[in-house]
Formats: structure tokens, sequence, C-alpha cells
């Protein structure tokens, strides 16, 4: 077996699929010795300020509006407790317990750059809670992404003193009663510690990281689900011509369009009609790639911030000598709340149009397709109310679009007077997201459903490949049954990636292409 590979907190370039990787334990995150010097300097640094005259926010003074009372030295340590306790505020369910091992090891990440002050042995019990799995329990509400997430990461480090809850093979317990079990003691916060754990914006940017790992596998899958749509309802292969996507070169569209083609390749469905009398299609099919292709560049545009703020120190102030402190704004949550709103928005239309293709398919105006995807209906319905999950779904996720980052409610007496509602972003986005591995699994039902009346033409060998994998799962049907268990395997078969491994592992066999001149950009994340 070879060695798990290693990520050195605070000096390795963090991703999203590496922050998963570390959170899953896949790759083992470390300290290595020369960011241990820089976290003890920076340690140092804050004991020598706390003993001195001067003022400096967060380590000799109070927080918000109490920023000019000072702290005296020997009340420094119970200061850091304190911000701890009455800042634990958030209410609602605990979110799921990958997202608070992601805002563990963001945190560290952040933390062992060596600007924050921390102690060793805090990032060392960091650690220790992630590879014991010992999870600290946070709740949903309460960050408005404003001092970065204040609650929900003082619930995530209360722990750390004792306090709080952590999930434990499986349950969840009292941190005091795990500590007891393990012959451990809480951690002895030191001057500026308890400002350093909370103040930061991992709520919002582990949300961000299942957004963007997510989101790639919905993008990659509509792509997959589209082109088997188009081969049940005959669209044609020519708006995704290469030469047409050139005279708009937008990298998502450019992509999009190769994906169909590469997925088409060797299709006898796309050949018994490519000389039809049919002038074109509805958008929903024509404009695949505009449409698909425009979240697609929402996609990396998230990418591209998420992997700029996992890689910056985001608490304050930050330390970067005795003679210079900067109290700023780093934690503020509006750069990755507006990307996140705006991802948002591109996945609701990735499953606004999968909707669209699946009213299609109802029609009855393709040759071979009955409409309601039934040959013999009156008697039965057919695949008719299989829309109406999908327009629920899609109507949901519209009135889920209104953007968080618009809004702004002052807080901590007016010191916090803008504020950038992040957290709920990236709570949001998920929950679009969640709705549109739905829509797409009852798209991909619905266009098995369609291909079959096609027999004995085929598609190419990928789309058949996945088609049969599809009918082996699902059956075909010709009369009405209770279809709400077959709707929940194909949207399984979406949201566990299955049906892009699919495509991929076909390619490998049958010696396709399935790569695009953007694959750098938009297959890695």
């Amino acid at each position: 077996m070879s060695a798990k590979q290693v990520f050195n907190y605070g000096s390795d370039f963090l991703t999203a699929s590496k922050a998963l990787e570390i959170s899953r334990g896949t790759i083992r995150g470390v300290l290595n010795p020369d960011t241990r010097m820089k976290v003890q300097e920076s340690s140092r640094i804050v004991g020598a300020i706390a003993l001195a005259d001067k003022a400096v926010y967060g380590i000799n003074t109070g927080f918000g509006p109490l920023c000019t009372t000072m702290i005296s030295a020997e009340d420094t340590r119970k200061l850091q407790e304190n911000i701890l306790k009455s800042h634990a505020v958030g209410i609602g369910e605990p979110i799921d317990e990958e997202l608070s091992r992601l805002m563990l090891v963001l945190k560290l990440h952040a933390l062992a750059m060596g600007y924050s002050g921390i102690q060793e042995n805090t990032l060392d019990r960091i650690i220790w809670h992630l590879e014991s799995g010992a999870i600290p329990v946070v709740p949903t509400q309460g960050s408005v992404g404003a001092s970065g997430d204040l609650a929900p990461l003082s619930h995530l480090f209360l722990p750390l003193i004792g306090l709080g809850k952590v999930h434990y093979k499986g349950k969840i317990i009292s941190t005091e009663k795990l500590l007891k079990e393990q012959g451990l003691k809480p951690i002895v916060l030191a001057a500026k510690e308890g400002l350093a754990l909370i103040n930061g914006t991992q709520f919002i940017a582990a949300h961000a990281v299942k957004v963007v790992s997510r989101f790639h596998n919905v993008l990659a899958t509509a792509d997959i689900v589209a082109a088997m749509m188009l081969e049940g309802l005959m669209g044609s292969a020519r708006p995704f011509d290469e030469q047409l996507h050139l005279l708009r070169s937008y990298k998502g569209n450019q992509h999009v369009a190769a994906n169909i083609r590469n997925l088409l390749t060797g299709s006898e469905i796309v050949n018994a009609h490519r000389d039809c009398a049919k002038v074109q299609d509805p958008y929903s099919l024509r404009c695949i790639p505009q449409v698909h292709g425009a979240s697609r560049n929402a996609w990396l545009h998230l990418k591209e911030i998420l992997e700029t703020e996992i890689n910056s120190v985001t608490d304050n102030p930050v330390i970067f000598s005795e003679e210079l402190t900067i109290s700023g704004g780093n934690f503020h949550g509006q750069p990755i709340a507006m990307p996140l709103d705006y991802a948002c928005l591109a996945a609701s239309e990735m499953g606004n149009i999968s909707d669209r293709r699946i009213y299609l398919s109802l029609e009855g105006n393709t040759v071979a397709v009955p409409r309601l995807l039934m040959r013999e209906t009156g008697l039965n319905s057919g695949f008719m109310i299989l829309q109406y999950t999908s327009a629920a779904l899609a109507s949901e996720n519209k009135g889920l679009c209104f953007p968080a980052s618009a809004d702004s409610i002052p807080t901590s007496l007016g010191q916090e007077d803008h504020v950038s509602m992040g957290s709920i972003s990236g709570r949001k986005a998920l929950q679009v997201i969640e709705n549109v591995e739905k829509i797409l699994g009852i798209e991909l039902f619905c266009a098995a459903q369609a291909m079959d009346y096609h027999a004995p033409l085929k598609s190419g060998k990928l789309i058949s490949a996945i088609h049969d994998f599809v009918r082996s799962k699902v059956v075909h049907l010709e009369q009405d049954q209770i279809m709400y268990e077959m709707m929940q395997t194909t949207i399984d078969l979406v949201q566990s990636g299955t049906i892009v491994k699919l495509a991929e592992a076909s390619a490998v066999k049958e010696q396709l292409i399935y790569s695009t001149a953007f694959q750098t950009q938009f297959e890695t994340f």
C-alpha cells in the first residue's frame, strides 16, 4: 500500500478537491517544521503585545463596539474563553458532518499561515479532532457573514475549551464526556486565540467547496442527459458545430458543444434524420451550449474565487510584527457571497432548461415517440405527472435565487454596519443544486424512455452504454404504475456521479474522445 499523500497546512496550495480529500481522510494534513516555527513566532508576538500598554484590538481590548475597553493582562485568557461562549448562539439543525470537517480543514490552513497568533498546541488539538473523528456540532443558522462566520465558528471551537457537542462514532455526545473518555484536558486559550478562531469565512467557504464539487457533477451530468434527450427527440446536431461556437467564443459554450459532439459520435439516430425537413429545434435543445455554457462559466468563476478565499488569512487583527498589527476587514464575506449567489442562479437555470426538455419529451411531436411517452394513453396517464414534479422543483429554485448578498442588516451596535449574508448564499446554493440533481434524474428517466422508441437504431457508444445501464436499473414502461421509486433510482444515479463515471469509463474502453480543449479549466477543481 502506498503512503498517504500529505498536505502541508499553511504552505501548500489548497483547492476544493484537496479540502474534500483531507476532510475525508484520503489526504493527511500536517504542520511541517517551517510552519510550526511561523506559528510559534506569531504566538510569541501576541504574547508580547498582551503585556504592553498599547491598545491592540482583540488582544488587550474588548470586541466589536467594546474595542476601546482595555483588558488587563491577567484577564486576556478569560476574554478569549468568553468570546467563544458568548458568540455560540447558532440555532437550527446541525450542518452536515462533512461541512463541519471542511470548516476545520479550512480554518487550520488559514491559521497555519502564521498571521493569527494561534498557539501550536491549539492547532494540534484541531488536527486531533479531524483525525479522531470527533467532529464539532455546528448549527445551520446564525451567521451574517460579517466578521466572518462568528456564531458557527464559535460552535466549531467550543470543544477546544471542553464545551459544546461533537459527532463521534455515529452519535452526538458532549465534549466533556469525550475528553474524559480520551483522557484529555481542554485547551487553555492564550491572548487573541478566541478571536482568531471565530473570525473568518470558513462556514461560507465550506459550503462553497461543496457547491463547487456538487455543481461540477451537475454540469457534467447535464450535458450527458441533454445529449440523451436530444437523441430521444431526434434533435439536430448542427447547433453544436465547432465553427458556430468559435464566433461567440465563451469557454463554457465551446466546452459544452464539444462535449455534445463527443457524446453523439457514431450515432445511428443522428444519421437517420440528418436530411429531414425540420428547420430548427426549440431552444432547450438548440441552445444547450449557450445555457449550459453560461452556467459552466459561473462555476469557473466561483472555483477561481474560492481558491483565493481558502488560501487567504481571513481573521482579525492580522499580526505582522510587534510593531505592526492591522485591524482590517479580511473576514468580510462579500468576495465569496456574491459568486455563490451567481452560482445559485446558474444552477437553477440548469434545472429550468432540464424541465423544459422533460416537457418537450411529452408533447408527442417527435417521429416514433408517443405522446406522454406511452403508446396507449387515456386509460394511462403515462409520464405526464413526472413533469409536475420537475416544474415544482424548478419553481422552488426560482424562489431561492434572490441573492442573499443583496441584503445587509447592521449588527454589533452598528460597528458591523454592512454584512454579506454569505452564509445564506452558500446554504441556498446547495439547496438549489440538490433540487437540480432531482430534476436531472427525472430527465434521465424520460430520455431513456424516449430513446427506446427509436430501436433498433442506436446512439453512439457512449450514450448507448449509459442508456443500457439505466435500463438495467429501471425498466421501460407501457402501463401506469407507481414511479417514485424508479425516479429515485435515476436521481441516485445523478447524485452519486455514476452517469459521469460511466461515460468516462466507456470512452476509455471504446477508445473514444471524451475531452475538450477546455478540460483543464472545467474538469479539475
